[in-house]
């Protein structure tokens, strides 16, 4: 029996019942205010029709309107709204989703217009998140972004409590059951933003750890659907992260050790994808996993190569960046998907070329991933010291970790080790530290060469 079937009497017969909920009618409108320069109105149209799908939803229409701004009560223009009454009659939409985030007021203006339900693209965004939320860290980020977004809207969700009429028999409990909802959702929010900062706590800590093991980290960012999973899973050769043509596949951050060459290794970090108007609930929600686009060495911005709004999606995540106060962090940009540009993309073994710093390659035929381990290596390098340094042999540990971490000449002499290349600032300091304490127990050695060394 399939999954979404069930065995029930109709008319005296046992028949199968679709317990499958119908499939949502969507109809789409934006508002084309000119504020957007370089995304007009039916691009803009076009990838909420995606977020639909996403959804779930099936879209039987869209319209958009050309304004100077949008109505306060109506969104669009009184004429537009008395036209969707008649698109509704037509389609049979039962959902009316908006290009831009609505107020309290105009939701509640279109509800009681139209009679069906209405979406902003904040609310259908925080939708595909739940559904897409799979680990625990997910799903409370997720709530905690949708109970913010709800909070200002509750008189709408209340209007069969509430008394306006006056009267006897009509005051009281309305409000009352409004406020202790309110306060029933303040107090979630509250707990929700303990938990989420105990996450971003257990992130700090696993941060720190790398830190001491001088493990360089790059995050992966990008506009959503660019191919950062499967970036993430060419770099490592595994499949760690999924990977779909859809809209925010994935959500929650997956890290994997990668190997870039000359026995430089790298933490690689998948992070959840930006959009365009991206809600600020989510930003705010996300911060937690997003803090590790801040902690990171550098950047891997994926651009998807065959978009058309390449340019947009770039200021789009600058924006998101600039946000999270990660604008200016060094970063390496990688155009994917070339494989739908140029067909000798779709040999893996075809070398990719260098451009202005960027590399063109295709995650999933492997074209160009050759030339973005070593330019992520560089990129890492960039960042390095020229250290030349001695050590004594006591310091065996730190050797240890200068051979796997590190481009450099090791000389072992007979009293000590001569190292000289480049390190990250973090262990250049160490050496120098080392060097220095070396230095100064040779020099006394010398004064004094029948004193103890301390074990050096």
């Amino acid at each position: 029996m399939p999954p979404s079937y069930a065995k029930g009497v109709v008319d005296g017969r046992t028949r199968l019942i679709d317990l499958a909920p119908p499939k949502e009618l969507a109809f789409l409108v934006a508002v084309e205010t000119g504020a957007d320069a370089g995304w007009p109105a039916e691009d803009s149209l076009a990838e909420l029709a995606s977020l639909a799908d996403t959804a779930g939803a099936e879209v039987v229409g869209a319209e958009w309107q050309a304004r100077r701004h949008v109505d306060p009560n109506w969104y669009v223009g009184k004429g537009k709204a008395a036209e969707l009454v008649q698109a509704r009659a037509e389609t049979g939409f039962n959902l009316l989703v908006t290009d831009d985030e609505l107020s309290p007021n105009q939701q509640k203006s279109l509800e009681s217009l139209l009679g069906v339900k209405i979406l902003d693209r904040s609310g259908l965004i925080l939708d595909i998140f739940a559904q897409h939320a799979r680990t625990h860290e997910g799903r409370l980020q997720v709530e905690l972004a949708q109970l913010e977004y709800q909070m200002p809207r509750l008189t709408r969700l209340w209007t069969h409590l509430s008394r306006t009429g006056g009267g006897i028999g009509t005051r009281g409990p309305g409000e009352t059951q409004l406020e202790t909802d309110r306060r029933v959702i303040r107090t979630r929010i509250s707990k929700l933003k303990e938990r989420v900062e105990a996450v971003r706590r257990q992130r700090e800590t696993a941060s720190r750890s790398r830190d001491r093991r001088l493990t360089p980290t790059v995050a992966i960012v990008g506009y959503t659907n660019a191919g950062k999973s499967s970036m993430l899973n060419a770099l490592s050769g595994t499949s760690a992260a999924l990977a779909e043509d859809r809209l925010f596949a994935t959500l929650d951050p997956t890290s994997r050790q990668v190997k870039l060459g000359d026995g430089q290794s790298a933490v690689v970090t998948d992070t959840v994808g930006f959009i365009h108007k991206l809600p600020h609930q989510l930003v705010d929600a996300f911060r937690a996993t997003l803090e590790e686009v801040n902690r990171a060495d550098v950047l891997l911005e994926v651009v998807d190569a065959s978009d058309s709004h390449v340019a947009e999606h770039r200021r789009t995540v600058q924006q998101v960046l600039d946000d999270l106060g990660a604008g200016d962090k060094s970063r390496l940009v990688c155009f994917n998907k070339a494989d739908l540009l140029d067909p000798t993309a779709a040999e893996a073994g075809g070398a990719s070329p260098i451009v202005d710093g960027s590399v063109l390659v295709s995650a999933r035929t492997g074209f160009g991933m050759d030339e973005l381990r070593l330019r992520l290596s560089t990129t890492l390098a960039e960042h390095w010291e020229e250290v030349d340094v001695t050590l004594p042999y006591t310091e065996g540990g730190l050797l240890a970790r200068v051979r796997e971490r590190g481009t450099v000449e090791i000389d072992y002499r007979g009293q000590d080790v001569r190292l000289s290349g480049r390190l990250t600032p973090e262990l250049a300091g160490e050496l120098r530290a080392a060097a220095e304490r070396w230095a100064g127990v040779s020099e006394a050695h010398r004064s004094h060469p029948h004193a103890p060394t301390d074990g050096c």
